[in-house]
Parts: structure tokens; C-alpha cells; sequence
């Protein structure tokens, strides 16, 4: 157990605004409030209740994510008055009692994620200049093109990154991100993101084999995963195009998730007997997947595929990783040759390529595999709760 290392009337109190409870986010909360260095309190914008599901565009469906996101760290939902409630438009959310509600917590310091909501940056806005402000976002340059709205983008970043003391960023390309619209190496902090690396690497073996076996799959077989929403940026169909034109024999596609593609992909590949799809799976179901996989492909397009953290999970489980250039994490987080390989997005020709170069045996992909371990493992949530405190704490 960890003790306080600091009296709790001298410990400094950040406050976080985010949309709503996520997978991602909560263990990093939950680590914070134990550790102690700090105090933290959440305030969540979208949610209006602890429980239930949430519609996902992306998906197309409700979803109600199967392990705790509220435990452990103090939070409150803020009253969100949006005529459509939600986090995929700036309209969204909107509190009119967020300040106050911040305010009245009296913290040191405030950390917001995402600012292209109407409340997030109401509170960059008045907070900036009173307490330090920390910034949490993942964009990149990868989809940007030249021209009069790109030069309009960049005067009017620039200012809305004018109210932020430090940014954490996950990675090479958001980091540039930054630095691009305004913010100095001094002001920039490296926070990886991260996924709960020992419940993914935790041994599934049995299930895994069964799901294998469910599909026709046999041991010496070789098992590629795609996992996500079936949705254009994410560019299942040329994954299943190029796995097509591959037809080796030996070589299975399983493609997870539900979308706006799901009948158009079925649809296609209906006559292949290893192709495989399977719905929406949850998150306690996600580790069997990637387990029973020998290689994990997410071959986006974009735009805004910022990060991509099924690759961070996948190479948790010891996954060999093929990724497009235009996947956020992927020139962090793949090596070519070492780990995997990266391809030109919206290429079919080399993203075939890689997969013929890549699905030769499944003991090189276990090779490859055994690497992704080596370098995720720097990819965890202690990482990212000692960023926090090291900036809120520094006297910044």
C-alpha cells in the first residue's frame, strides 16, 4: 500500500475535466488517488449518471464497458444542458456550472482533456492566468493539407493553445502537433498513452485456444486480427482486399467489431472460408482476441487516427503489429523488421506486401512478438501518473 508522502492541507489538488468515463483514462485516476502525491478530483462533462450505457457512433451501438471505471478517486458529473448530449461534436457539452463547480473545489492546478468542446474551453479560458493549466490531447499533423483553412487552423489554435501552461503528449507526432501551434519544449511533457498492460498480458491461454479451435483454426495456422469499429478511417475493407488477393493457405482474417462497413464487409467476403467476423466485444473479452492472434493489423487511413491503443493492447499480449503510416502511435510504437512493419496507408499493393512478408510462419511472428513486449512495457500508467504529479507538483 502506498502512504501519503505529504500532509493533506499542504498536498496540491488537481482538477481533471473529461467527457465521460473511459477505459483508458479511469486506471490512470484510480493510480493517482492511491498513490497520494497529489490530491485529484474528476469532473465529467458528458455522463449524467455512474452507470449505463453510452451510445457510440463509431460503433453504431450502446455500449457498456464491463470493468469499473469509478472506483477508487473522487469524481462529480456536471449537469450537461446539450440539446444533443455528446462527445462528437463541440455543441456537445455544454455545463454552465462547470466553473463554478471547479471553483468551489478550490484546486492548485487543472488539467483538462480535449478542448473542441464548448464547456473544455470556456475552462481553459477562465482559468488560464489564475492556476496552472495542464493540457491532455493527442492530435497530429498526419491528415493536415496546405492551403487558406490550414493557415486559418493555425492562427486560431495558436491562440486556444495560448491559454495552456503544459501539454502532455503521448508521442513523436503529437508532440510536433504542439510545437507547430505554439507551445515550447519547456511546456511540453511526456505522457505515453498507455492500456492496462498486466490485465492484457494476464494468460487467456485456454480461452484463446478454444476461439482458435471455434474458428477452424489449427495450432501451426497463422491468425490475423483486425479489432475496432468498422468504420472508414479505420480501413477494414483493405485489410480484407488484401488479405483476399493474399488467399494463402493457412492464413486466417478475423475481423471484430460492428460499423457503418459490417454488411459491405460480410457481404464481400462471404465465399472465403478464413475470413471470420465477430461482434462488439467487451473489454474483459478484448485479451482472448489478441491472444489468439498471431498478428494484429490496423491499417487506417484517417483521418484522425491519433493514437490507436488496440496496438498498445495487442502488443501487450506479445503481438507482432502491422500498422499504416497514417496510425498515430505507429512511429513510436512499430519497428520495422523488429516488431512488425508500417505500410503506406490506402495502398493495397504494399499493404499485401507486408502481409505476404509478414504471414511466412508463425514462429517468426512469435519473434516479433516477444519485441512488441520489450517495448510496451515503458508504455504503462505509472508513466503518465508520474508526468502528472511531476508537472502539478514542481511549483509550476
Amino acid at each position: 500500500m502506498h502512504f501519503l508522502t505529504k500532509p493533506l492541507a499542504s498536498m496540491r489538488k488537481l482538477a481533471i475535466v473529461t467527457t465521460h468515463p473511459i477505459q483508458y483514462y479511469a486506471p490512470i485516476f484510480q493510480l493517482l488517488a492511491q498513490r497520494g502525491n497529489i490530491s485529484i478530483k474528476v469532473f465529467y462533462t458528458w455522463s449524467q449518471a455512474a452507470d449505463g450505457p453510452k451510445n457510440d457512433p463509431g460503433f453504431g451501438r450502446d455500449v457498456n464497458w464491463d470493468i469499473p471505471l469509478l472506483n477508487g478517486y473522487e469524481y462529480e458529473f456536471v449537469e450537461n444542458i446539450a440539446a444533443e448530449p455528446g462527445s462528437h461534436h463541440a455543441a456537445g457539452i455544454v455545463n454552465p456550472g462547470l466553473i463554478d463547480a471547479i471553483s468551489q473545489w478550490q484546486p492548485s492546478a487543472l488539467l483538462v482533456i480535449g478542448w473542441a468542446y464548448r464547456s473544455h474551453l470556456a475552462v481553459l479560458k477562465h482559468f488560464n492566468d489564475k492556476i496552472p493549466v495542464l493540457f491532455r490531447g493527442d492530435s497530429t499533423l498526419l491528415d493536415q493539407k496546405p492551403g487558406l483553412k490550414s493557415m486559418l487552423r493555425l492562427l486560431y489554435l495558436r491562440w486556444v493553445y495560448s491559454h495552456v501552461n503544459y501539454a502532455l503528449y503521448p508521442g513523436t507526432n503529437t508532440k510536433a502537433y504542439f510545437e507547430k501551434y505554439g507551445l515550447t519544449d519547456k511546456q511540453l511533457v511526456f505522457a505515453p498513452h498507455a492500456v492496462d498492460n498486466q490485465r492484457f498480458a494476464a494468460s487467456r491461454t485456454n480461452e484463446a485456444i478454444a476461439l482458435r479451435q471455434s474458428l477452424g483454426i489449427v495450432e501451426d495456422e497463422i491468425l490475423v486480427l483486425f479489432a475496432g469499429k468498422l468504420e472508414s478511417k479505420k480501413s477494414p475493407d483493405l485489410l480484407l482486399e488484401a488479405f483476399m488477393k493474399l488467399n494463402k493457405a493457412g492464413v486466417h482474417l478475423l475481423i471484430a467489431g460492428n460499423g457503418e462497413l459490417e454488411t459491405a464487409l460480410k457481404e464481400r467476403a462471404k465465399a472465403h472460408p478464413r475470413i471470420h467476423f465477430m461482434g462488439f466485444q467487451n473489454q474483459s473479452a478484448m485479451p482472448v482476441l489478441y491472444q489468439a492472434c498471431n498478428l494484429f493489423c490496423l491499417p487506417s487511413a484517417g483521418p484522425n487516427e491519433t493514437w490507436g491503443l488496440a496496438i498498445n493492447e495487442a502488443m501487450a499480449c506479445g503481438k507482432a503489429i502491422l500498422a499504416s503510416n497514417k496510425t498515430g502511435c505507429a512511429i513510436d510504437l512499430v519497428r520495422p523488421g523488429h516488431n512488425g512493419e508500417i505500410f503506406e496507408a490506402g495502398n493495397l499493393q504494399a499493404l499485401y506486401n507486408s502481409l505476404a512478408a509478414l504471414c511466412t510462419s508463425a514462429e517468426i511472428l512469435s519473434t516479433l512478438g516477444k519485441a512488441s513486449l520489450g517495448i510496451i512495457a515503458n508504455y504503462n500508467f505509472s508513466e503518465i501518473a508520474e508526468a502528472i504529479e511531476a508537472t502539478v507538483c514542481a511549483g509550476h
